[in-house]
């Protein structure tokens, strides 16, 4: 018994018992619910495993209801033995129920004496690791949550939340991400938590269970070793990326940094890299860009849902926000159905005008959304409702000389991968990212049209193909392009 107390828990305990009593063994609560429960291996019917937890937990209401430790009844062809475990006074403790064909076997009263105490060990331990794990789960969704905040801009509710938890958020912050092996996630959180000092803000991603967000504050880590260099170090198979230092607002731009970086990490014997690219384009586009964005958005941002229950503006800007960035992914990141996220887009498109499944509407939003949170750029005049024509459009933002000199240097980055590279990109473009037609379209495999994506990642040091994804920016910077040669 102590053996399988240790091997298998409360499961094994019972296993064996219905072995030695040739009926059923159970676990039920003080209701009569049944928490665990076994049978012989084979030989018994489903309906006679119904009726036997049906009697058992008639058995319990009865035991509860005489106040008694122990209570035992026959029922046709079977005999009933009812224990409860050992607990606290007062406390409602499990009942151990045994059904068991007539005659019983011999030594059978004495054998389920002798089970209690490591029974009741075993459930008493197996308690306290669920609580542990709901603990653990609540602590993760909380980290999760705070993550999310902070996504979406809402500093002032992401410090009150993350009050109750710790480290405090830093500012101004990294944002890294770090790819784990296999399901080593919350050993390299343990390891991460180490390196870092403990002031990283680590969570786990809740749309790749392979990955760690970790915001940490700006600068070296508490032995003034690079973070990503240490963890690629001390973790085999880790891959790392970390983003440029950035304010805390600005959470959402580090993480696509570190997600980019991430992607050519990959391909380096250290699996380490750190973010180059910059500046971003929703910090260059000026007032203007401001002004654009505010119009843009303007439908969505003063949408009030005529229902209670109905999502707002907030809510479906957060919703557009997820998409544009995970796709599908979405799903997971915001908890919500697919049929749900499906109608809040179709909201979004009715309400915006636009054609969401286009890549060029999909890169106008993100910039526009990436604008929104970027709180130090000046806005013009507010333009009042109804006079669009008043504000800027997207050919004039990046016809301008600061969008053309950010689309200058994103072309140029293609000169290494030489003349195909940017006729792969404007082709993946033109069919809306979608592998398949992009292969049909350069008359090769698709297999060959990830590969040459896969390459152009290690050339762009960005990602393309697991979103988030530079597709946003690289039609925006081709079409900047091309508004300069027309």
């Amino acid at each position: 018994m102590h053996r399988l107390a240790r091997v298998g828990g409360t499961p094994e305990l019972l296993r064996w018992l219905a072995q030695r009593s040739e009926g059923w063994a159970g676990l039920l609560d003080s209701e009569g619910t049944v928490l665990h429960a076994a049978a012989p291996a084979s030989g018994v019917l489903p309906e006679v495993l119904q009726e036997a937890a049906a009697l058992a937990a008639e058995g319990v209401v009865v035991l509860k209801g005489r106040g008694v430790s122990a209570y035992s009844f026959d029922k046709d062809a079977y005999t009933g033995l009812l224990f409860p475990l050992d607990g606290p006074a007062g406390t409602p403790v499990p009942v151990l129920a045994v059904l068991a064909p007539r005659p019983l076997p011999a030594g059978l009263s004495t054998l389920l004496a002798d089970v209690m105490m490591p029974l009741t060990l075993c459930w008493e331990s197996e308690s306290v690791e669920r609580k542990r794990r709901r603990v653990d789960l609540a602590e993760s969704r909380g980290r999760e949550a705070v993550l999310h905040l902070l996504m979406t801009g809402q500093l002032s509710i992401a410090h009150q939340v993350a009050g109750a938890l710790r480290p405090r958020l830093p500012d101004p912050v990294q944002v890294c991400v770090v790819e784990c092996s296999g399901g080593s996630r919350d050993e390299v959180a343990r390891i991460c938590t180490d390196v870092s000092g403990g002031r990283s803000w680590i969570v786990r991603c809740p749309v790749y269970a392979r990955h760690l967000i970790l915001v940490m504050p700006a600068g070296a880590t508490a032995d003034c070793a690079p973070l990503d260099l240490a963890i690629s170090g001390l973790v085999d198979d880790c891959v790392v990326g970390i983003s440029e230092e950035i304010p805390l607002s600005d959470t959402a731009t580090g993480y696509r940094q570190a997600f980019h970086a991430l992607a050519v990490a990959r391909g380096l014997p250290g699996r380490h890299a750190r973010f180059g690219l910059s500046p971003e384009p929703a910090i260059v586009v000026g007032g203007a860009g401001a002004q654009w964005a505010d119009t843009l958005l303007g439908p969505l941002l003063a949408y009030r849902p005529r229902r209670s229950q109905d999502p707002g503006s907030q809510e479906l800007a957060a919703t557009l926000g997820s998409w544009l960035a995970f796709a599908s992914g979405a799903t997971q990141h915001l908890k919500i159905h697919r049929n749900t996220l499906t109608a809040r887009l179709r909201m979004i498109g009715e309400l915006l005008g636009l054609d969401l499944e286009r890549l060029a509407d999909q890169a106008a939003l993100d910039l526009a959304l990436r604008v929104r949170a970027t709180p130090a750029l000046p806005r013009t005049t507010p333009t009042p409702p109804g006079t669009p024509a008043s504000a800027p459009d997207l050919d004039g933002l990046l016809a301008g000389p600061a969008l053309q000199a950010w689309a200058a240097e994103q072309v140029w980055a293609l000169a290494p991968a030489g003349d195909t590279a940017e006729a792969t990109l404007r082709t993946w473009l033109a069919c809306e990212g979608r592998l398949g037609p992009t292969a049909e379209e350069l008359g090769i495999s698709v297999p060959g049209a990830r590969k040459r994506l896969t390459r152009l990642e290690a050339v762009l040091q960005r990602s393309l193909l697991r979103t988030p994804s530079a597709r946003y920016d690289l039609w925006l910077a081709f079409r900047a392009a091309d508004l300069a040669t027309s």
